[in-house]
């Protein structure tokens, strides 16, 4: 008999054009690309982007939880002696968080612009900034760390016998604020590869080393919660040096040649200024969290536990959506200074569509089988119910808030870091803690009170910031 000619449709899919295309964008995004995000199509341009933010963050998981595990195994007082003090490295993270996001801002503007020297120019005053800014910081918990301990509520053998690991985790906080402004060149450049990178070096020496030297594996000597501490500093500090080479080089997009290592007060001051948005951000929404549990803490552990919980898998599953909206920031920065407002609009509506249809899924799967989700952290049934209740509760709001992320994120790489600060304020401050409050214990809602008070302000910065976005007065925004 005759062999059929196989159709057009029966190939391989591998061989199919499309298929092949996405390997290839893939391969792109993850090795890094010359890419003008100027010109092009958007969708390449976001997925570029996006993907290696998305796994970068996601490395950034792993590593708390590697941590965590080793950790534990010296005991509730090693747990807490890092916990007390990851809350005060929370000042570190603020800063660094918003001279972050005032350096991409910079950066990318001056990248849309193709002034690469001036990009070269402002990373290096971002640098300096950032390291003054770490220098008294560090000073503070070298000399003060049991004090600092004491003043958190931290027992005797922690602020006298475990504070090492306190010394070395703010005594090398420049570490930590030069991996959050090198990487945001990087990202803003359009050199998100490197900054996935970098970050995965970090963390992967981080989670080699520590079990070496708190348990004192092979020729490591045995440090216990210090060596921890020493661990995640040396994996950061070669992080630092592997940025630094980059910036060095001749392939990196913004170099750091001799005309770009001059003091400008100029740009360092406009840093400040830019970063101060940034800051007040982290601290408005990190607060905010803290008064909702506060909140949910007077119903008990139980519902502590259950909204920890649930909370931690809202997080995680946000990721890939944190991702897609810092592509969009970089994007309405590079082009804004490309001088094409409308392509930066245009990169917003585009990457809020596919946020809200991704986080849509998420959250038809959160809101149908919650229990599933809970059930993977705890088989405490009273846990399970309230964990699965806030994830049905707080999922409500993900499609809406799939567009309020990216639209944020767009706020702040047009260098308008003051306008999202205002609106946390309001819906977070002015109206989430408020009505957690009312709802849960005047209204007698109990904990529930608390999950619905996220959804309805969240819901409410979404329409605050879509109402303000479409005003179009970001887009006349001088950085």
């Amino acid at each position: 008999m005759k062999k059929p000619y196989p159709s057009r449709n029966s190939r391989p899919a591998s061989d199919h054009p499309h298929f092949r295309r996405f390997l290839s964008d893939l391969s792109d995004s993850i090795r890094g690309t010359d890419q003008d995000f100027t010109t092009g199509s958007l969708s390449r341009a976001i997925f570029l982007l996006s993907i290696p933010m998305v796994l970068e963050m996601l490395m950034e998981s792993v590593f708390a939880v590697a941590d965590i595990y080793f950790v534990s195994r010296l005991g509730p007082e090693a747990v807490a002696a890092v916990g007390i003090t990851e809350s005060l490295v929370t000042v570190v993270y603020a800063v660094g968080f918003g001279l972050s996001m005032a350096t991409s801002a910079l950066i990318s503007r001056r990248i849309g612009e193709k002034r690469a020297g001036l990009a070269g120019r402002s990373a290096f005053q971002a640098i300096l900034a950032g390291t003054a800014v770490s220098i008294p910081l560090a000073l503070v918990g070298i000399l003060w760390s049991s004090e600092l301990l004491r003043l958190m509520g931290a027992s005797h053998e922690i602020s006298h016998e475990l504070n090492g690991y306190t010394v070395i985790a703010l005594g090398s906080n420049t570490l930590i604020m030069l991996l959050f402004i090198i990487n945001a060149v990087f990202r803003s450049a359009g050199d998100a590869a490197i900054s996935m990178r970098v970050l995965w070096m970090a963390n992967m020496l981080n989670i080699v080393l520590d079990p070496c030297l708190i348990f004192g594996w092979g020729p490591f000597p045995e440090l216990g919660i210090t060596g921890a501490a020493i661990a995640t500093a040396t994996g950061r500090g070669l992080a630092v040096l592997y940025q630094f080479t980059i910036l060095l080089g001749k392939r990196s997009r913004v170099r750091l040649d001799r005309s770009s290592l001059v003091f400008d007060p100029a740009i360092i001051l406009k840093i400040f200024r830019l970063s101060l948005g940034g800051i007040g951000q982290n601290i408005i929404a990190t607060a905010s969290w803290i008064g909702l549990m506060r909140i949910v803490s007077g119903f008990g552990s139980v519902a502590v536990a259950g909204y920890t919980i649930a909370i931690r898998v809202i997080i995680f599953s946000l990721l890939p959506s944190w991702g897609m909206s810092n592509a969009a920031s970089t994007l309405v920065g590079q082009n804004l200074g490309a001088g094409q407002p409308i392509r930066a609009e245009q990169s917003v509506w585009f990457t809020g569509r596919i946020n809200m249809v991704m986080l849509g899924i998420i959250s038809l799967l959160f809101i149908i089988i919650p229990s599933w989700f809970i059930q993977l952290f705890t088989m405490d049934e009273e846990v399970i119910r309230i964990g699965a209740r806030a994830l049905r509760i707080v999922s409500y709001g993900f499609f809406a808030y799939g567009l309020g992320m990216v639209l944020m994120q767009a706020f702040n790489g047009a260098g308008d870091t003051i306008t999202p600060t205002k609106i946390n304020l309001l819906c977070f401050w002015l109206v989430e803690i408020p009505l957690a409050w009312l709802l849960a214990v005047r209204a007698g809602t109990g904990e529930s009170g608390v999950f619905y008070a996220i959804t309805i302000s969240e819901s409410l910065l979404v329409l605050v910031a879509w109402m303000v976005f479409r005003k179009g007065a970001w887009k006349t925004n001088q950085v």
